[in-house]
């Protein structure tokens, strides 16, 4: 870090009410520029361009519950006279400022501490000035102001801030949250770093808004930092930590909706911060399936065989394992998995070394061979069955290979599968791991086929939890199945060391529920129960229904997949969609209406978003819906635009993190990203020309009409600004340009003077 060129100086006071408004009033009349880091610099002087904010880096440090938030702020002013600025930082709770300097020839440096009452002063008389809603967004939190500070024409300055303060926690769960604009405008890159330290051992961190890699976790430490993509990813950063509670830990997070019934839920589970260090409990028996067809030769195949070799040397002594190689035919090392020691090790290099290519793809007797072995007992068995091409020798039909999954698998073995290449059957792969608690992966060109395995394989290491299973309780302690419903995903997947468990569902009242968590825990069936309340749901965990509408999306929509399986390659009249069928019509239906009123848009939904797609047609969104699920999801069973697919319903079902950019890969598989629909609070709103429309006026049988007008600034927007702080939902009148609402039985359109 570079030494500041002025000594620091801090001055946090609290004035009176009366001075503090005299004193932040005169800052601001005096200012050329004021900064507000979670948005942007603003310019009070009329053709002054508006200082910018080049990057933010945060460092937040959690000590037992207390957190201090150091935020360095690099600014650069492009006008060719001196800014003399003001910095306001919104800011979260009781916090208090330690510490604020900058760069500069100022002979002080000093931050003050407004409450959110006196912080509204303040926002009305800057908002006033620049005519811009953007300010409105954090009407509802305290304040920390600075003193006038420099910012050299041309040049750059930095600004240290940082406060302190006592987080919440809920049981065993401890919640962070740093302030910043939901506005997908904003592309300033925000460098996250968290350290956590506690006295307890931590059992899982997790942020439902950016994604996090960690560099260190010990049993009560752990250090994170954003990674490169959601550096620049908008919206509050939000970070919980769980304390280990005796085993499995849980905490709940909940959003009340009562048009569900009672709202969403979010159920986070964590491992033991130590069951990775007694490994013998639960072993692994592992089957390598290894294609061997013509299209493998070359490099291809000789990844494959070193992936089998790296497998094979990974395992510990005592674990079982087999190799099964195919083409037109099935061979296999032995006739059932074998306990690894040296002598079997050896026999099996032997082995890997003398398999040549050739041959067709005989997918289905490869898997009938792995699933038909004898079981090793006391051993979580799991298939590796990896293949470069479609089905040609054998039983090649896709629904006959998935229903040997469905209806022949006796021994309850997870096949993680591997498409290598694009001439695969991806809706095939992804089912049969789906149906058998395991994942499928994707080696696309230039990737390489031992380092995905590889890495799909590490993950498997230390199973902690096998087959669990969830039941709920009432209040009485009775088991109910009418507590919860529309559970996400549908069957729990096995827990690995170091694996969290995001479960999303929907609750029907607020009656206590509690959660009973059972399967095989380190090679012992254990039980445990974790009892919430749902009384205690808050429209701040707005990020839940979102993340649970997404899963959602993606289920529905593999649906159609797999019915595809059934419908592709049959005859089609002209115009006609999903084969007729009414039931695939019904599920399009869904996701339609999931993705206007979430604003969660995928490949199938992204005409949502297009300018000339007239939101008000019903008829026509549901067949362009239609339309595009029966040529992508059900009739492209392989090749690059089923892989495409497979990469985004992979990515949908197990999303944990909010995307408010809606991105996904298409069918080239280049990125996309959307930024015409905008997640604010918890509502989404859909972008026309410069007007934006709240998604439940989306996807009628007509126009919404409007049933008043408000002019930004009038005192009918003040006092909406008032109702909507209230609610905790002053985001959604900060979106630039005209927004059409509904509130209070009425369709507002709020007219901002200012289109950034």
């Amino acid at each position: 870090m570079n030494r500041f060129k002025t000594p620091f100086a801090l001055l946090c006071v609290i004035h009176t009410l009366l001075g503090l408004e005299r004193t932040a009033e005169a800052q601001i009349e005096t200012a050329s520029h004021v900064i507000m880091p979670q948005s942007r610099g603003f310019s009070l002087r009329p053709g002054q361009p508006a200082v910018q904010v080049e990057r933010v880096v945060a460092a937040i440090r959690i000590v037992e519950k207390t957190a201090r938030t150091q935020l360095d702020v690099f600014l650069q002013n492009p006008g060719s006279v001196p800014a003399e600025a003001v910095l306001l930082l919104p800011i979260p709770g009781d916090a208090v400022v330690s510490e604020f300097l900058f760069e500069g020839g100022a002979a002080e440096a000093t931050a003050e501490l407004l409450r959110k009452e006196e912080a509204r002063r303040i926002y009305d008389q800057i908002v006033a000035k620049v005519r811009d809603p953007a300010l409105l967004e954090f009407a509802g939190y305290n304040l920390i102001r600075s003193s006038l500070f420099p910012v050299p024409a041309g040049g750059r300055q930095r600004i240290r801030v940082a406060y302190e303060q006592i987080l919440e926690a809920d049981g065993n769960r401890v919640d962070y949250c740093l302030p910043r604009s939901e506005s997908l405008d904003r592309r300033v890159p925000w460098n996250v770093t968290v350290e956590v330290q506690s006295n307890h051992p931590i059992s899982m961190l997790y942020s439902p808004t950016h994604d996090l890699r960690t560099i260190e976790k010990q049993s009560g430490r752990a250090v994170l930092t954003t990674k490169e993509a959601a550096a620049t990813s908008p919206g509050a950063f939000r970070f919980s930590y769980l304390l280990e509670r005796n085993g499995v830990s849980a905490s709940l997070l909940a959003y009340p909706d009562p048009t569900v019934g009672g709202g969403y839920f979010l159920l986070l589970a964590g491992l033991p911060a130590e069951a990775g260090q007694d490994r013998t409990h639960l072993k692994r028996e592992v089957t390598v399936v290894v294609d061997r067809s013509g299209s493998m030769a070359g490099e291809k195949m000789d990844q494959a065989l070193a992936a089998v070799q790296q497998v094979l040397e990974g395992l510990e002594d005592g674990e079982a394992f087999n190799i099964i190689d195919y083409s037109s035919t099935v061979n296999s090392f032995s006739a059932a998995p074998v306990i690894k020691d040296r002598d079997q090790m050896l026999k099996a290099r032997t082995y890997l070394s003398l398999i040549r290519p050739g041959g067709g793809t005989n997918i289905h007797d490869a898997l009938l061979a792995a699933l038909r072995q004898p079981p090793t007992g006391g051993q979580l068995p799991i298939v590796l069955f990896l293949t470069d091409g479609l089905p040609t020798i054998g039983r090649t039909l896709e629904t006959d290979i998935r229903a040997l999954l469905e209806q022949g698998n006796p021994h309850k073995r997870r096949v993680f599968t591997f498409g290598v290449g694009e001439d695969v059957n991806a809706p095939l792969l992804d089912r049969l791991a789906e149906l058998s608690r395991a994942t499928s992966t994707y080696v696309l060109e230039g990737e390489d086929v031992e380092v995905k395995v590889a890495q799909v394989f590490k993950r498997l290491y230390g199973p902690v939890l096998a087959e669990p299973a969830l039941a709920t309780l009432d209040g009485d302690g009775q088991s109910s199945t009418r507590l919860v419903r529309e559970l996400m995903p549908i069957t729990l997947p096995d827990l690995y060391e170091g694996d969290e468990l995001v479960l999303l569902g929907q609750y029907t009242s607020e009656d206590p529920v509690t959660f009973q968590l059972t399967g095989n825990f380190l090679g012992t069936q254990r039980t445990f129960s974790f009892p919430f309340e749902f009384s205690r749901a808050s429209i701040k965990n707005a990020f839940v229904p979102r993340l649970w509408a997404g899963r959602k999306i993606a289920f529905l929509v593999d649906q159609i997949r797999q019915a595809g399986g059934f419908i592709a390659g049959q005859p089609r009249s002209t115009g006609e969609v999903l084969a007729g069928d009414p039931r695939l019509r019904e599920l399009t239906d869904e996701v339609l209406r999931l993705s206007t009123k979430f604003g969660i848009l995928t490949e199938y939904t992204s005409f949502l978003a297009r300018e000339g797609t007239n939101l008000d047609d019903l008829a026509a969104l549901k067949l362009t819906c239609e339309t595009l699920i029966d040529n992508r999801a059900v009739h492209a069973r392989s090749g690059k635009s089923s892989v495409n697919q497979a990469l985004n319903f992979n990515e949908q079902k197990a999303q944990a993190r909010l995307k408010y950019d809606n991105n996904y890969l298409d069918e080239d598989l280049n990125r996309v990203q959307i930024d015409n629909v905008q997640q604010v609070c918890d509502r989404a709103f859909f972008k026309r020309g410069t007007r934006w429309i709240d998604s439940r006026l989306v996807a009628g049988q007509g126009a919404p009409e409007i049933d008043q007008v408000i002019e930004f600034g009038s005192e009918a927007h003040r006092e909406l600004v008032r109702s909507f702080v209230l609610q905790g939902r002053q985001g959604v009148l900060s979106l630039s340009g005209e927004i059409l609402i509904p509130f209070e039985n009425k369709n507002l359109l709020i007219k901002n003077s200012y289109n950034r």
